[in-house]
């Protein structure tokens, strides 16, 4: 690699910044467009290989974030096929909270997290902007109480109601840990970050005020904060609450320049309550995907037409099945792609 074609930290030029644009608020030629998932879920060749057990693989889905930050403060973590990770010990009692490893110590045991980000920004060669996750302190800790996922969330949720005091001891165990975690990875590479709260759908508005939104808001603030006292540029940060409509305009003002929104939220409604100083994300059934490329193209054309030209970025409203065919995937990019610049001439 020759020196001059090297951005800071010795990392390739980005070729292609209309994402971060977008996420800034500033304009773009087109919309950009990206999907959630790690691509050993649905990619025929990932899942032929066998990469889903390599880190490339899995170090982007919510799911696996989950699991590599709660084994890092020392919970036992397995994963099981088709369900995701499960916790052999879950947190049942508030004095198992002792069992957990110093917050502050996180960072250092996922050093090969940073190096895969690293690696991951050195070969993707400025083609396209690498974005770091993490999940939220309330969908963490729906995993440790629950010992993996769950359609209730009732354990989770009887703490809050129980345990008031353990819950926010833990949410901020769960904090403190997120941000070291969050900014070693912009130190690594990372050229943006999105934070999932995924489990946002159980937790009503109060409840979700109570002990989601402060957590939210504080990962933000820390994070950013971080990032100056490293000497980093601030990097764009995303909001995705899975089902937490109720809190949208909350979240627009939780110190997130984006809001991710999932496909149950109507635009123009989305766009009322946040206003127009955060940037949209969103917000395509991922069934959709499912439906004739001409109907994708047609649904694409509504949601752009929905959500407008500026402060926004396209993706669909969860995550890509397993099962999706990669042609209707790429049918959904190119179609943002085409209706995004038709819509700018008009």
């Amino acid at each position: 690699m020759e020196v001059n074609e090297c951005g800071p930290q010795g990392f390739p030029e980005l070729k292609n910044d209309t994402f971060l644009r977008a996420a800034w608020g500033e304009e773009t030629d087109y919309t950009p467009v990206w999907c959630m998932r790690q691509a050993g879920r649905y990619l025929p060749e990932f899942r032929e290989t066998r990469a889903a057990q390599d880190f490339f693989s899995t170090c982007r889905s919510p799911e696996t974030c989950c699991e590599l930050t709660l084994q890092a403060l020392g919970m036992e973590v397995t994963m099981v096929p088709g369900k995701g990770p499960s916790f052999p010990e879950p947190l049942r009692e508030e004095r198992d909270l002792q069992r957990l490893r110093d917050p502050t110590t996180v960072a250092s045991e996922l050093g090969y997290v940073f190096q895969a980000i690293t690696l991951t920004r050195q070969r993707l060669a400025g083609r396209v902007p690498l974005i770091g996750f993490a999940g939220a302190p309330w969908t963490l800790m729906t995993y440790m109480v629950e010992g993996g996922g769950s359609s209730t969330m009732a354990q989770a949720k009887r703490w809050l109601y129980q345990r008031p005091q353990a819950s926010h001891q833990l949410l901020r165990i769960l904090t403190d840990a997120l941000v070291p975690y969050l900014v070693g990875q912009v130190a690594a590479g990372a050229q943006a970050l999105q934070l999932f709260e995924s489990h946002a759908g159980h937790l009503g508005p109060q409840l979700f005020s109570k002990f989601a939104l402060p957590y939210i808001r504080d990962v933000a603030k820390r994070v950013k904060a971080g990032l100056q006292e490293a000497g980093l540029a601030p990097v764009p940060m995303i909001i995705f609450a899975k089902d937490g409509h109720f809190a949208l305009e909350e979240l627009a003002q939780a110190g997130y320049e984006v809001v991710g929104l999932d496909w149950t939220v109507a635009p123009e409604k989305a766009r009322d309550c946040v206003g127009k100083t955060v940037t949209l994300q969103g917000n395509l059934d991922p069934c959709a995907l499912y439906a004739s490329e001409e109907e994708i193209g047609q649904l694409v054309q509504q949601m752009l037409n929905d959500f407008g030209p500026r402060r926004y970025i396209a993706n669909l409203g969860h995550g890509l099945y397993p099962d999706m065919d990669p042609e209707h995937v790429g049918a959904f990019v190119d179609a943002v792609h085409k209706h995004s610049r038709l819509l700018r001439q008009n």
